[in-house]
């Protein structure tokens, strides 16, 4: 995949990766698709966060303040694939969102993700990471907030900056997470095909825009931010014998400040929330995981 130049991290992310995934065994073999696809009546599962929910994307479809609609790829592709779909992506959910319980904004709890599924669940989509220490949310709330008082800076990503030592933690911990989550729906659903989905291209490869108003400096480290989080879910997917699908790479020049954008930015400019996936992105999703499923 391509990748933003400019910030010494790769030699970090392979201590962090190797540290992480030390001391397990072998992987197992893949199971990512079965040869003879996926037949119309199978059953569907898909976990995840806001960008696999697809807030304001059109009508609700999941518990009040998950921003849950039935423009998120889940139901995208189990209409495509006549698939029947339990769907309980939430806004907002984190890996531990998983196995524990979940209050959203302004609505009551939600069961764990992994209640839904079963030994009869053929097919698990898991979108899911990119909140974990609430490291998105902050980049586009405090960091933004800090961009006022220094926009040539980096007040946000600089090397003593209280946000970079905590996104640092929390990339390290990501992919024992995520081994953890897709062991755990190998438990409840041993016969499941299991695709872990990454996230989009968010920030531009160079350059600013009004739309993500965010401090100079804080760019380079927010588009990298995403990379690495992908990077953690992909080695996660690979140790467990699962399947990655690779949304960076469908998605780059549709960041929030390219000429086509397929994530809104601080002011949509048709349906979506901001900071969130277009219906064109999650179209290309559903895309990318109906040509893993043939």
């Amino acid at each position: 995949m391509t990748r933003a130049a400019g910030l010494p991290v790769v030699a970090a992310l392979a201590a962090l990766l190797a540290g992480s995934l030390a001391g397990c065994s072998d992987p197992p073999e893949p199971r990512i698709v079965r040869k003879e696809g996926l037949p119309a009546g199978s059953t569907y599962v898909a976990l995840g966060d806001s960008y696999s929910a697809g807030p304001r994307l059109g009508p609700s479809s999941g518990p009040v303040g998950c921003e849950q609609t039935t423009g998120n790829y889940p139901h995208l592709l189990a209409a495509r694939l006549g698939l029947e779909l339990t769907d309980v992506t939430c806004g907002g959910a984190t890996s531990a969102h998983l196995a524990g319980p979940q209050t959203p904004p302004n609505g009551d709890p939600v069961p764990p993700q992994l209640d839904a599924l079963t030994a009869d669940t053929d097919l698990v989509t898991i979108g899911i990471g990119g909140n974990d220490g609430k490291v998105f949310a902050e980049l586009v709330t405090t960091c933004v907030g800090l961009a006022v008082e220094d926009r040539r800076g980096a007040p946000c990503t600089a090397e003593d900056a209280e946000f970079r030592a905590k996104v640092e933690r929390q990339l390290g911990k990501l992919p024992s997470r995520m081994i953890e989550a897709v062991e755990a729906v190998r438990e409840r659903a041993p016969d499941a095909t299991v695709l872990v989905v990454g996230y989009p291209h968010v920030f531009p490869a160079s350059g600013t825009c009004d739309l993500l108003p965010l401090a100079r400096g804080d760019y380079p480290y927010g588009r990298d931010l995403v990379s690495r989080i992908n990077d953690g879910l992909s080695a996660a997917a690979e140790q467990t014998g699962v399947g990655y699908v690779d949304v960076w790479a469908a998605t780059e020049g549709h960041d929030i400040c390219s000429a086509d954008p397929w994530i809104a930015g601080l002011i949509p400019e048709r349906a979506a929330l901001e900071y969130h996936p277009y219906a064109e992105e999650q179209k290309v999703v559903a895309d990318l995981l109906a040509a893993a499923l043939r």
